[in-house]
């Protein structure tokens, strides 16, 4: 019988090493704007997240937004928005993707608690769902539907 890994892998998959934490998330390792980060993978989170202290790390072209965050116990968090993003997980890669930014110090602040290491930023839904993503758990894989950036 075919593994999952060969069935992906044959359907132009690429899997990614996913690393849990002492607080049971998933960390990913990811490339925004050429710039490497480390980031909490959340099928929760609707939208992929950077902390407004990377805004100039990930070169991000942050304008403002009325739309509020919330998640992590946080709740009527200001919000900008940088609409066109280049970003990459392993060979996985797309050249379209908006970025919510907003004050991460308390995700922080819990994973420093916790002896975790601070992160970049949020890998959500909004980009598992575009690479067609499935989550290996047991192996701790993420595996990323390859696809054609002319799209």
């Amino acid at each position: 019988m075919e593994t999952l890994q060969e069935f992906l892998l044959n359907k132009n998959y690429t899997k990614v090493k996913l690393h849990l934490t002492k607080t049971n998330h998933f960390e990913i390792k990811a490339t925004i704007n050429g710039v490497k980060g480390l980031f909490i993978l959340d099928t929760g989170a609707s939208s992929s997240c950077v902390g407004f202290e990377a805004i100039e790390t990930f070169k991000l072209d942050a304008k403002e937004s009325l739309i509020k965050a919330a998640g992590a116990g946080a709740v009527d968090m200001d919000t900008k928005v940088a609409k066109i993003n280049k970003i990459k997980i392993g060979k996985w890669r797309t050249n379209k993707i908006a970025l919510v930014l907003f004050n991460l110090t308390h995700v922080n602040t819990a994973l420093k608690n916790h002896n975790s290491q601070p992160v970049d930023g949020i890998i959500g839904a909004d980009i598992l769902k575009k690479a067609k993503a499935v989550i290996d758990y047991e192996k701790k894989y993420l595996y990323l539907k390859l696809q054609n950036l002319n799209k």
